[in-house]
């Protein structure tokens, strides 16, 4: 009871935290895959997570950016973890560059090659970007609070009636995809956008569980 009351304090609306300081508050955590900083932002399809890994990669100095859009298919939703672990996460473990190609969603076949080198964060944006699978690899998750509902018809409003018989297929297996194998449990910290911008608070997985120290006693908790 205690945990579930204290998780909905923290969920209460708090001051706004400029993306600004969010950043090197990231660039401060260890690195989690060979040098990098992994940092995942998920959440519901047309949940702003594109724009948000935008703006917040400005805010790292021009961070990379890699899209899931780019490595999911048409025929793998969501069977595409096989290939990103091996293109992309093995080689940047390694302290290597990764080399993928990107799916062009239109033509229904992948692009050229695309290199993606070491940097000190690399945000990795899209739906199931906080998988089980990829978690290990993360330095922290992101999570974009917006109900699955309110996301889809912002999703269905911004790909209009082109994308009506994706969309169709789509919820179905972003339903699937979430009930087995959720993401917002583990988020370190959840991200809401306002109308001057975007309020980013403690998640479920950034809940302390521990006595506060003397500088959060002083009023200084930190975000996670």
């Amino acid at each position: 009871m205690f945990l579930r009351t204290a998780y909905a304090l923290l969920r209460a609306p708090g001051p706004l935290i400029d993306l600004r300081t969010l950043a090197p508050r990231l660039l401060r955590l260890p690195p989690s895959c060979g040098p990098v900083r992994l940092v995942g932002v998920d959440g519901h399809a047309g949940s702003g997570k594109t724009t948000f890994a935008g703006r917040l990669a400005e805010a790292l100095g021009g961070a990379p950016v890699l899209h899931l859009d780019d490595i999911a298919t048409h025929e793998e939703l969501f069977a595409w973890l096989d290939r990103l672990l091996r293109e992309v996460v093995e080689p940047l473990r390694r302290g290597e560059s990764a080399h993928y190609r990107p799916y062009d969603w239109r033509l229904r076949a992948f692009g050229p090659s695309r290199t993606l080198a070491p940097a000190p964060v690399i945000l990795v944006e899209g739906v199931g970007a906080g998988r089980s699978a990829l978690r290990p690899h993360l330095a922290r998750l992101l999570w974009m609070e917006v109900p699955h509902e309110d996301a889809w018809a912002r999703g269905r409003r911004r790909d209009g009636a082109p994308q009506r018989d994706f969309w169709e297929k789509w919820v179905p297996a972003e339903r699937r995809h979430f009930t087995q194998d959720p993401s917002e449990p583990f988020a370190g910290l959840l991200v809401r956008q306002c109308s001057d911008g975007y309020e980013v608070l403690p998640g479920p997985a950034g809940m302390p569980v521990r006595e506060p120290s003397v500088t959060e006693r002083d009023g200084s908790a930190p975000m996670w």
